[in-house]
Order: C-alpha cells, then sequence, then structure tokens
C-alpha cells in the first residue's frame, strides 16, 4: 500500500514538471488565497476545493493522454489530433464550470 502512495505522489511531482499542470496549480492557490481574502464558508470552500482538484487532475490525464498519442506516433494523424482535442476540451469544459462556480461565489462576496 505504501509503495503505491509513493508512486502517486512522484507523479504528482512529475506532473508539476509541465507547464500547464503547474499554471492550474498556480491558478488554484491563487483561487485558495482570495478564498482566505473573501472568508468563505465551509461549503464554499468544499466547492472551491473540489474544482480546483477536478481542474487539476482533469489536466494531469490530458498530459497522460498526449504523452501516449505521442509515444504511439510523433507523426500528424487525424484520429490522434481528434483524442488530443478531446482530452483538451474535456480541461475546458470543468475550467468553465470552475471559473462560472468561482464567479457565483464571489458575486456572493461583493
Amino acid at each position: 500500500m505504501k509503495n503505491k502512495f509513493e508512486n502517486a505522489w512522484k507523479g504528482i511531482l512529475t506532473g508539476m514538471k509541465h507547464k500547464s499542470i503547474m499554471i492550474q496549480m498556480i491558478l488554484g492557490a491563487m483561487a485558495v488565497a482570495a478564498g482566505f481574502f473573501l472568508r468563505l464558508s465551509s461549503v464554499e470552500w468544499s466547492v472551491v476545493i473540489v474544482c480546483i482538484g477536478s481542474v487539476i487532475a482533469t489536466e494531469m490525464l490530458n498530459t497522460c493522454i498526449e504523452k501516449i498519442c505521442n509515444m504511439y506516433s510523433m507523426e500528424y494523424r487525424s484520429d490522434i489530433k481528434v483524442i488530443k482535442d478531446i482530452a483538451a476540451g474535456a480541461v475546458l469544459v470543468v475550467s468553465i464550470m470552475s471559473l462560472i462556480i468561482a464567479l457565483m461565489i464571489l458575486i456572493h462576496h461583493i
């Protein structure tokens, strides 16, 4: 069991070396800072944490999908482009959802 957690932590640390994942982590940290500034309620914190985690996890999965596709072929292939576009679209959907939630919480505090 310990080895699985070690591998998972290594995966997070390895993921942080990728620019897109690090950007999402920085944005998540900024959201946490804003949450402290706005004095979010427990429920609001719960929603914010789920949103941050969802965006980062989705970005990590997107990065994995891109790497797997690149292992298969580095040449342009329309089928691989579709796979990568759908994975990137998943990140965009979760990010837009999180932005809408963030705006709803922000409006509540204005």
